[in-house]
């Protein structure tokens, strides 16, 4: 399998959500990555320190870059992913690139 990197792009924090459905409605982004961060990987194992809950959200895109498969007709290059965790209201945003062929 390819070696791989994640990159944090985004980390959010959807107040208006958190002020309609949740019970504690003072809400910052996710404190468990920060904008910039890099994870390098190689194949598809999860890296140390990651979020196991964004691990589990963004595996299958890792998974299909690291087995050599792209993202033709959707990404502007075939070997990058933009995917992000299901958190709705503090949601991670990340890209995810294949680093060989």
């Amino acid at each position: 399998m390819a070696k791989m990197k994640i990159t944090v792009l985004r980390t959010m924090a959807n107040r208006d959500f958190a002020e309609q459905y949740c019970e504690n409605v003072d809400v910052t982004p996710c404190d468990r990555f920060k904008e910039g961060a890099e994870f390098l990987l190689d194949g598809a194992n999860c890296p140390e320190g990651f979020c196991n809950w964004a691990w589990d959200d963004i595996y299958k895109g890792v998974l299909v870059l690291a087995r050599g498969g792209n993202m033709q007709g959707w990404m502007k290059d075939n070997r990058t992913l933009i995917s992000c965790c299901t958190d709705g209201i503090r949601p991670v945003v990340f890209k995810i690139e294949r680093l060989e062929e």
